[in-house]
């Protein structure tokens, strides 16, 4: 489970990186915006694995597949923080890949084909990383904790500033104009 995470955090550090270089203003923002995205993500997501790893005092992906059942909240969190991982609109990684994208096209047109490929794995690994351990038939049937309400704290302070981004892009390159 850690491992597809980092995944994740080296394709889009990867798109950081190559947006960096390209050294446009416009690339600059794209950058910035899918760190500060994918930082609150990613960490949201090594987050639910923990506490997937907490309740189960195991690694393996699919001891727990059909989570949904017993924790709705917990799988609302894991679909929310996937469904950004995958840089869905109107997410701010969203935002972010799509000004990296288009600053990569202008630089260099045939990029794009790379682009394409590279988050459509992404796509596919993260789809199987929620699917594995929320969806589907439980293998066992033991007593597992509730979730805490810090954990359910500790998960929206990782969503909800990617939310308040969405509304308001601007709060991150023109703090003056609030």
């Amino acid at each position: 489970l850690k491992a597809l995470i980092a995944y994740s955090s080296v394709g889009h550090m990867g798109l950081v990186i190559t947006a960096s270089l390209v050294q446009t203003q416009w690339g600059l923002t794209g950058a910035v915006l899918l760190m500060i995205a994918h930082g609150l993500t990613s960490s949201a997501l090594f987050c639910l694995a923990n506490l997937n790893y907490e309740r189960t005092h195991s690694r393996t992906l699919l001891l727990l597949q059909g989570a949904q059942i017993i924790f709705p909240l917990m799988s609302a969190w894991w679909i929310i923080s996937s469904l950004t991982n995958m840089a869905l609109p109107p997410t701010i990684n969203f935002m972010g890949e799509l000004i990296i994208f288009s600053t990569m096209f202008e630089w260099c047109p045939p990029t794009i084909i790379i682009l394409g490929i590279g988050t459509t794995i992404t796509a596919g690994y993260t789809l199987y990383m929620l699917l594995s351990t929320q969806y589907g038939k439980m293998s066992q049937n033991h007593l597992l904790p509730p979730m805490q309400t810090r954990e359910h704290l500790l998960l929206a302070l990782h969503l909800i500033p990617l939310i308040l981004l969405m509304l308001k892009p601007n709060l991150l390159f023109c703090p003056h104009s609030l």
